[in-house]
Protein backbone atom coordinates (compact mmCIF):
# COMPACT_ATOMS: atom_id res chain seq x y z
CA UNK A 1 0.00 0.00 0.00
CA UNK A 2 1.24 3.33 -0.88
CA UNK A 3 0.51 6.46 0.96
CA UNK A 4 1.05 9.50 -0.41
CA UNK A 5 0.34 13.13 1.29
CA UNK A 6 -2.91 14.44 1.15
CA UNK A 7 -2.95 18.21 0.76
CA UNK A 8 -6.00 20.46 2.11
CA UNK A 9 -6.63 23.81 1.78
CA UNK A 10 -9.44 26.36 2.91
CA UNK A 11 -9.39 29.59 1.26
CA UNK A 12 -8.82 32.78 3.56
CA UNK A 13 -11.44 34.69 4.81
CA UNK A 14 -9.82 37.60 4.25
CA UNK A 15 -10.14 36.78 0.23
CA UNK A 16 -13.65 35.88 0.56
CA UNK A 17 -13.85 39.23 1.68
CA UNK A 18 -12.01 40.91 -0.44
CA UNK A 19 -13.91 43.21 -2.74
CA UNK A 20 -13.90 42.72 -6.60
CA UNK A 21 -12.05 45.45 -7.36
CA UNK A 22 -8.72 43.89 -6.35
CA UNK A 23 -9.60 40.79 -9.18
CA UNK A 24 -9.21 42.86 -11.89
CA UNK A 25 -6.49 45.69 -11.12
CA UNK A 26 -3.74 45.92 -13.71
CA UNK A 27 -6.10 43.45 -16.41
CA UNK A 28 -6.25 44.83 -20.04
CA UNK A 29 -9.64 46.83 -21.69
CA UNK A 30 -12.69 45.05 -21.97
CA UNK A 31 -13.66 43.76 -25.02
CA UNK A 32 -16.81 45.18 -26.27
CA UNK A 33 -19.42 45.37 -29.23
CA UNK A 34 -21.83 47.63 -30.42
CA UNK A 35 -25.64 45.60 -31.01
CA UNK A 36 -25.08 45.69 -34.63
CA UNK A 37 -22.14 43.75 -34.82
CA UNK A 38 -22.26 40.75 -37.23
CA UNK A 39 -21.54 37.48 -35.00
CA UNK A 40 -18.93 36.04 -37.01
CA UNK A 41 -16.74 39.21 -36.50
CA UNK A 42 -17.67 38.32 -32.07
CA UNK A 43 -16.65 34.77 -32.38
CA UNK A 44 -13.62 35.43 -34.11
CA UNK A 45 -12.56 38.56 -31.77
CA UNK A 46 -13.28 35.80 -28.66
CA UNK A 47 -10.81 32.79 -30.63
CA UNK A 48 -8.24 36.05 -31.02
CA UNK A 49 -8.37 37.32 -27.94
CA UNK A 50 -8.81 33.83 -26.13
CA UNK A 51 -11.74 35.26 -24.00
CA UNK A 52 -15.58 33.43 -23.95
CA UNK A 53 -17.70 36.51 -23.40
CA UNK A 54 -17.89 39.96 -24.92
CA UNK A 55 -19.96 42.97 -23.65
CA UNK A 56 -22.48 44.49 -25.53
CA UNK A 57 -22.41 48.08 -25.35
CA UNK A 58 -24.80 50.52 -27.44
CA UNK A 59 -23.63 54.64 -26.62
CA UNK A 60 -22.22 54.25 -22.65
CA UNK A 61 -24.93 52.05 -21.65
CA UNK A 62 -24.13 48.00 -21.22
CA UNK A 63 -27.50 46.58 -23.01
CA UNK A 64 -26.37 42.20 -23.02
CA UNK A 65 -23.34 40.25 -23.10
CA UNK A 66 -22.30 37.54 -25.94
CA UNK A 67 -21.10 34.52 -24.72
CA UNK A 68 -19.19 31.25 -25.97
CA UNK A 69 -23.11 29.38 -24.56
CA UNK A 70 -24.78 31.94 -26.40
CA UNK A 71 -23.18 30.95 -29.45
CA UNK A 72 -23.90 27.13 -29.07
CA UNK A 73 -27.27 27.58 -28.38
CA UNK A 74 -29.02 30.64 -29.58
CA UNK A 75 -27.08 30.61 -33.11
CA UNK A 76 -25.49 27.24 -33.90
CA UNK A 77 -28.26 25.14 -32.36
CA UNK A 78 -30.87 27.43 -33.79
CA UNK A 79 -29.66 27.00 -37.36
CA UNK A 80 -28.70 30.99 -37.36
CA UNK A 81 -26.01 32.27 -40.14
CA UNK A 82 -23.42 34.02 -38.04
CA UNK A 83 -22.80 36.72 -40.52
CA UNK A 84 -26.35 37.81 -41.22
CA UNK A 85 -27.17 37.81 -37.24
CA UNK A 86 -26.69 40.72 -35.26
CA UNK A 87 -25.60 40.42 -31.66
CA UNK A 88 -27.95 42.04 -30.19
CA UNK A 89 -30.84 39.25 -31.77
CA UNK A 90 -28.42 36.79 -29.78
CA UNK A 91 -27.08 38.10 -26.76
CA UNK A 92 -27.83 37.94 -23.27
CA UNK A 93 -30.07 41.16 -22.74
CA UNK A 94 -29.44 43.30 -18.70
CA UNK A 95 -27.14 40.41 -17.65
CA UNK A 96 -26.57 40.52 -13.91
CA UNK A 97 -23.38 42.82 -12.92
CA UNK A 98 -22.33 43.54 -9.76
CA UNK A 99 -20.63 46.87 -8.27
CA UNK A 100 -16.55 46.90 -7.44
CA UNK A 101 -17.41 47.03 -3.47
CA UNK A 102 -19.20 43.23 -3.46
CA UNK A 103 -16.89 40.75 -1.49
CA UNK A 104 -15.54 37.47 -3.27
CA UNK A 105 -17.37 36.01 -1.17
CA UNK A 106 -20.80 37.31 -2.53
CA UNK A 107 -19.76 37.35 -5.92
CA UNK A 108 -19.48 33.34 -5.53
CA UNK A 109 -22.72 32.88 -3.82
CA UNK A 110 -24.89 35.07 -7.30
CA UNK A 111 -22.72 33.24 -10.02
CA UNK A 112 -23.72 29.84 -8.22
CA UNK A 113 -27.19 30.54 -7.94
CA UNK A 114 -27.30 32.34 -11.44
CA UNK A 115 -25.52 29.71 -13.10
CA UNK A 116 -23.36 32.37 -14.29
CA UNK A 117 -20.27 31.84 -16.45
CA UNK A 118 -19.21 35.79 -16.48
CA UNK A 119 -20.10 38.53 -14.31
CA UNK A 120 -19.61 42.24 -15.69
CA UNK A 121 -18.45 44.49 -12.52
CA UNK A 122 -19.80 48.24 -13.13
CA UNK A 123 -19.20 51.76 -11.21
CA UNK A 124 -21.53 54.27 -11.69
CA UNK A 125 -23.34 52.54 -15.08
CA UNK A 126 -19.79 51.85 -16.73
CA UNK A 127 -18.12 48.34 -17.13
CA UNK A 128 -15.23 48.04 -15.74
CA UNK A 129 -14.18 44.44 -15.93
CA UNK A 130 -15.92 40.99 -16.51
CA UNK A 131 -15.26 38.17 -13.95
CA UNK A 132 -15.30 35.18 -14.70
CA UNK A 133 -16.45 31.92 -12.23
CA UNK A 134 -12.61 30.50 -13.02
CA UNK A 135 -11.32 33.95 -12.11
CA UNK A 136 -13.33 33.95 -8.86
CA UNK A 137 -11.68 30.14 -8.10
CA UNK A 138 -8.31 31.02 -9.08
CA UNK A 139 -8.09 34.01 -6.82
CA UNK A 140 -9.32 31.63 -4.15
CA UNK A 141 -6.47 29.41 -4.22
CA UNK A 142 -3.39 31.64 -6.42
CA UNK A 143 -1.67 31.28 -3.23
CA UNK A 144 -2.21 28.20 -1.51
CA UNK A 145 -0.96 25.49 -4.58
Amino acid sequence: VVVGPVVYFKPSRNKRRASLDRLFEGREAIHSVGPDAPVIECVRTMTTEKIGALIVIDGENLIGIFTERDVLDKVVAAGLDPVSTKVSEVMTKDPCCAPTTTTVNDAMELVAKQRLQYLPIVENGKVLAVVSSGDLIHWLVKDQL
